[in-house]
């Protein structure tokens, strides 16, 4: 017995208890011990079996984050379930809680799995731009067969018990209290009754009857060829299971590591792995502790009835928290209301939802055109027209009739909060908390600290993110907070290069086969033309098109026309458009290249970042990377702008902001924390 491992024997079944808290994540000791404790159980007269169980809240969770980047200490992980898979007596896995990653790897490497209903298992090293790198490629389509293997592992989905037992991932249920006991006379049948011991790099009836089909991987690669347009590791694990179906065991374990080393290596993976840190990080704030307290909020107001105040209402619903909707007339609620039905019916729909929990969802709100009935809400958030008067006068309102110690909330995406609470008695209790649209969906929340915004405020925001399931971000006033201000000058740039004469179709296939989902000519006609433009107080190629009564895919087509399935041409009504207005405004026919239109896009937005941190308006630059994957799909494994521009060198990106600077003037001239750091050769992305 070790602190970590205990060992005992029970009714002739050794029990290798293991107990690192807080999740038994598979670091150097925990391996160590289950090597002992195996290794000690095998040379055991007493012990016929062998049951691996951990004690606390989980089963192995995976691999222990403190050692990534740094060597690997023997014995390694594919060592440890070389000792089980080659013990001399049957192995148990007793599984609760989750099995993940290598934690899931040792339950396959062992002979035979038991789960209690609640747990779940998976393989989700896919998240970080990785594989299974210990035999999970190799032993998992052994078990459950090709097609569910390709589908789970590249997914990186955790399953629950039942579904496991399904598809034979687990061999038996436990009783939800009792898995050790269970455990143990499972173990104590299956050697009474003299069944195999099921080495599963031995098994082969479900790799076999795929031998010869390769069409079962050029099927699943068109399937899913948009989910995985631009990510490195689906491929290499479609790579692994081909090897799986094709080579004997070693030869696949040989073939998984070299694809594993292969994304390890890259900087796709490397930018995943920030990106899973990143997000952790994003949560901290420096002067936010665990005493820090927090205001309850059971009871929710949101001001506007329109597509994002609905949206913000959802969340709330989602979590059992009753919401009264305001707005001016009982025709705009009720529009907003049906808005709100119409996407939980198509989530029910959808099988995401029962009919039950729609209407569950549904008869939490309350709707009214009096701002009294927001007086015993926790928490108001205002959802009303992007207008400092408006929004002026609205808070105005609210500070009439809140209780004290409500928190007064702007959803706000560029104004400044603190000219907003200035209209208020109670600025302390005034906050940013700005959703991307729709809100519903889109996981990035902006958490905006005023002035004089109270600490516990904060800390409330920060934490009700956690319960809606948003990634919050926090920010200090400023025009545009961090993503908006960041993602501006890549529109504002995309628009001067269309009128310098490069086509919006090049413009947005670059930033397609970057990695975004669409191109900001494509993104503009999908957000509407009208709502692009409309506090434009200069002629622009998209208020001309308005004018003209294209508004995008809503209405006529804008930069493209669309067919009725949504293909998109470029319109020469758009070009006409744009020449004319750089005609009118004298601008010069400048070609650009595809290198060109990515720096004159991106490298502005690297530009914009480090200004924002000179500011103190993001807290760090991973922040400014996590506001643009989760509020505008900046792709993940390019790590976000920061991260990004150190893979591009910061030398580099500055050289061509002081080129660009000389040829279209001041707003490209390099930020001066960008100009020291690459002097230094320091990497933005660890500010």
């Amino acid at each position: 017995m070790t602190e970590i491992m205990k060992y005992e024997v029970e009714n002739g079944i050794a029990i290798v208890t293991l107990d690192s808290p807080p999740v038994n994540a598979l670091g150097y000791d925990v391996r160590r011990n289950i090597v002992e404790g195996v290794e000690k159980a095998a040379s055991d007269a007493a012990a016929d079996a062998i049951v691996i169980i951990c004690a606390g809240r989980t089963f192995f969770a995976g691999a222990d984050i403190s050692e990534f980047g740094k060597p690997m200490r023997e014995p390694d992980l594919r060592a440890v379930l070389e000792v089980i898979e080659n013990a001399p007596k049957r192995v148990v896995a007793a599984i609760h809680g989750t099995a993940l990653g290598g934690g899931f790897e040792l339950a396959l490497c062992c002979h035979h799995r038991i789960a209690v209903p609640s747990a779940k298992v998976g393989l989700p090293e896919v998240n970080l731009g990785l594989l299974p790198g210990a035999g999970g490629t190799q032993r998992l389509p052994r078990i459950i067969g090709v097609p569910a293997a390709l589908a789970l592992i590249t997914s990186g989905r955790p399953i629950g018990a039942m579904e496991a037992l399904e598809n034979g991932a687990v061999d038996a249920l436990a009783s939800e209290d009792a898995l050790r006991a269970d455990a143990i006379a499972f173990a104590r049948k299956l050697t009474d009754e003299s069944t195999p011991m099921a080495r599963v790099r031995e098994l082969d009836g479900k790799l076999a009857e795929w031998r010869g089909k390769p069409e079962v991987f050029d099927e699943f690669r068109k399937k899913n060829a948009k989910r995985f347009r631009g990510f490195k590791a689906p491929e290499n694990i479609i790579k692994c299971i081909e090897a799986a179906v094709a080579l004997s065991f070693d030869e696949g374990m040989k073939r998984e590591r070299e694809l594993f080393v292969e994304l390890m290596q890259s900087t796709q993976s490397a930018a995943q792995r920030y990106v899973f840190f990143a997000e952790r990080q994003a949560a901290k704030v420096p002067d936010i502790s665990k005493e820090t307290p927090m205001r309850p909020v059971k009871k929710v107001g949101v001001i506007g009835a329109g597509t994002m105040g609905g949206g913000i209402a959802m969340n709330f619903l989602n979590i059992g928290l009753p919401v009264t909707l305001i707005d001016q007339t009982q025709e705009a609620l009720e529009r907003g209301i049906g808005v709100i039905r119409r996407n939980y019916e198509n989530a029910a729909k959808k099988g995401r939802m029962s009919a039950g929990q729609v209407e569950a969802c549904m008869g939490l709100i309350t709707l009214a055109t009096d701002y009294q009935a927001l007086s015993d809400a926790d928490l108001v958030i205002e959802a009303v027209f992007e207008s400092m008067p408006v929004k002026k006068d609205v808070f105005a309102k609210i500070d009439a009739i809140a209780k004290d110690g409500a928190i007064l909330a702007t959803n706000t995406s560029y104004l400044d909060i603190d000219e907003i609470a200035s209209a208020t008695k109670r600025p302390q209790d005034v906050i940013g908390i700005h959703f991307f649209s729709p809100a519903n969906i889109m996981p990035l929340m902006e958490v905006v600290r005023g002035e004089k915004t109270s600490l516990d405020i904060v800390n409330t925001a920060m934490q009700l993110a956690k319960k809606i399931r948003k990634t919050a971000v926090h920010a200090r006033v400023g025009y545009g907070f961090i993503a908006n201000r960041v993602m501006t000058v890549r529109g504002k740039q995309a628009n001067k290069l269309a009128l310098q004469g490069v086509s919006p179709a090049d413009i947005d296939r670059v930033m397609y086969d970057y990695g975004f989902a669409m191109g900001p000519f494509r993104m503009f006609d999908l957000i509407g033309l009208d709502v692009i433009g409309r506090d434009s107080k200069e002629k622009t190629a998209s208020g001309e098109l308005v004018r003209r009564d294209r508004l995008g895919q809503k209405k006529n087509g804008g930069y493209y026309d669309y067919d009725e399935n949504r293909n998109a041409t470029l319109s020469p009504v758009a070009l006409d458009v744009i020449r004319e207005v750089a005609a009118e405004k004298g601008i010069e026919q400048v070609p650009a290249d595809d290198d060109e239109i990515l720096a004159r896009l991106l490298y502005p937005v690297v530009n914009e970042g480090a200004k924002v941190l000179e500011e103190g308006i993001a807290l760090r630059a991973s922040d400014i990377d996590i506001a643009c994957i989760k509020g505008y799909n900046w792709p993940i494994y390019r790590g976000g702008p920061m991260f990004w521009a150190d893979t591009v060198g910061l030398d580099k990106i500055v050289s061509r902001l002081k080129e660009f600077e000389e040829r279209f003037g001041e707003e490209f001239k390099p930020a001066a924390l960008l100009v020291e750091m690459a002097f230094a050769g320091k990497r933005i992305s660890e500010m």
